[in-house]
């Protein structure tokens, strides 16, 4: 019978390194993290630099900021922590399948069978802990026989990590009572008699110790030895979106390939469906007889499980793929999917088109896999007085402005991303030009409105305001030009700042 291997995984800052990892500014600043508990705010997570000053976890935010006057105090996000080590669960999978979440800041992992893959135990936990260290975490990590000793090892261990097989009692010998995990009364009480390491009590009788500790204690110092099991609970993977559909007989033809990622399509789909997902991305890969792969990607402007919209999107696609001599096999895989959001029941309101109109998406999704995504653009409203910095472009359909356009002064269809410097003739003090020279080219003025003054920001910059026009020349055509400052200003300029249609 194999014998069972345990690691535990401590993530001594698990809160401060994900917020540094998120926000670079914070490294080498003192922060902690913090939360209100019973009427005053308790410190829930702290980083290095003030762990070093005496800042400890349950400490009162108060008394840490008088030990650190300039510590940086920021909000707990509740339930990141669970987020966190879920997440980095998943991501240990790789190094076995049996991982489970020690809450709140720990991993053990049942890695039984699984050292001798990467050269030994040793290779083994150096593999892991380095590639989480890369990662911006302090872990410390330990082995043994149950996950009792090798939680102890990792959290209060001196000298070595890895424990070798039957050897646990002597490991716990000289570590104190809490490298058991006990409750905090319990240590309590036993360090109060006296009893600071393990060594100290363990030869006491059972009896002895179930009528001055309770059933806990001997519960924890059996599964540290491995005289009971500790039921763990598993983290599961989530099972990729992903199909596949291998063939009788090689596929070469137009309409084959449709009919396969028609079946595809709707295998998937119908998973998605059912589990109130859509997907935002899909790769189709063919596998050809003579070993090479091919492979066509779309994407969606929000989730979706509408076969029909994605066979479309896929079949711009077709042409692109070369089945050579067949292919043998297809795969479909859906590596971003998101939650789908209730169909609305009217396409059309009174109102108009709306960006939740799903035939719009739809319609933006064929634009994009047909002219490329980088070609369509969404812009949203900001609160700034600049023309070009009152827009800025939307992630997604999604996107919700912030603020309401501006609709009281007409604005070009086409603005340029920096104005452009011309040579006018106007005049003074405040007419609009006469005419203006761009690119070399002379445009005579004809029709002129304004001028429009649009201020700078106090509190973002100082300079000069612009003093805008809208003008139509000779032919009919129309910009929109502004003059820099007052004429009488050594920085005074006129510039081209956009097209009327």
């Amino acid at each position: 019978m194999m014998n069972k291997r345990f690691i535990s995984l401590w993530f001594r800052h698990l809160l401060t390194d994900w917020l540094t990892l998120r926000r670079p500014e914070l490294k080498g600043v003192p922060f902690i993290i913090t939360t209100p508990v019973q009427n005053r705010v308790v410190v829930t997570a702290t980083n290095l630099l003030v762990e070093a000053q005496g800042v400890t976890v349950g400490m009162p935010a108060a008394d840490a900021k008088a030990i650190v006057p300039d510590l940086v105090v920021i909000d707990e996000i509740p339930g990141q922590a669970a987020k966190l080590i879920k997440a980095l669960g998943e991501w240990c999978i790789r190094y076995s399948p049996l991982v489970a979440a020690d809450l709140p800041d720990g991993l053990i992992l049942d890695v039984s069978g699984c050292a001798h893959l990467w050269g030994g135990e040793r290779a083994y936990l150096k593999e892991i802990v380095t590639r989480l260290i890369s990662k911006g975490y302090d872990v410390r990590g330990a082995m043994a026989d149950t996950a009792g000793t090798a939680w102890a090892i990792a959290r209060f261990g001196k000298i070595k990590p890895i424990i070798g097989p039957g050897m646990q009692t002597d490991a716990l010998l000289t570590l104190p009572p809490a490298a058991l995990r006990l409750e905090p009364a319990i240590l309590e009480r036993l360090q109060k008699l006296g009893f600071y390491t393990i060594k100290s009590f363990m030869g006491i009788g059972r009896s002895v110790l179930r009528r001055r500790f309770g059933q806990e204690l001997l519960l924890r110092i059996d599964q540290a030895l491995g005289n009971e099991n500790e039921p763990l609970q598993l983290l599961h993977p989530v099972e990729p979106y992903t199909e596949r559909l291998p063939c009788l007989e090689p596929i070469r033809t137009a309409t084959a390939i449709e009919i396969a990622i028609k079946t595809l399509l709707e295998n998937l789909c119908r998973r998605l469906q059912s589990e109130g997902m859509g997907m935002r991305t899909a790769i189709l890969k063919g596998y050809r007889v003579d070993g090479r792969i091919i492979q066509a990607a779309i994407g969606t402007s929000k989730a979706t499980h509408h076969t029909g919209h994605l066979f479309k999107l896929f079949e711009l696609k077709i042409a692109t793929l070369a089945p050579g001599l067949g292919i043998e096999l297809f795969t479909l895989e859906a590596p971003k999917v998101e939650e789908v959001e209730p169909e609305q029941e009217a396409l059309w309101s009174p109102e108009g088109c709306s960006l939740e109109d799903s035939s719009l998406t739809e319609l933006l999704d064929k634009l994009a896999n047909k002219i490329g995504a980088g070609n369509i653009h969404r812009y949203l409203p900001q609160e700034r007085y600049w023309p070009e910095q009152s827009i800025k472009p939307a992630l997604s359909v999604k996107d919700k402005p912030a603020t309401t356009w501006r609709t009281g002064r007409p604005r070009p269809s086409l603005l340029l991303n920096r104005p452009e410097k011309i040579e006018v003739t106007f005049r003074l003090p405040d007419y609009p030009p006469m005419l203006f020279i761009y690119k070399g080219e002379v445009h005579h003025i004809n029709k002129a409105d304004g001028p429009e003054r649009i201020e700078r920001e106090w509190w973002a910059d100082q300079g000069l305001h612009r003093d805008y026009y809208m003008i139509e020349d000779n032919e009919g055509r129309r910009y929109w030009l502004f003059r820099l400052g007052h004429y009488t200003d050594v920085e005074s300029a006129w510039y081209l700042h956009g097209y009327f249609a």
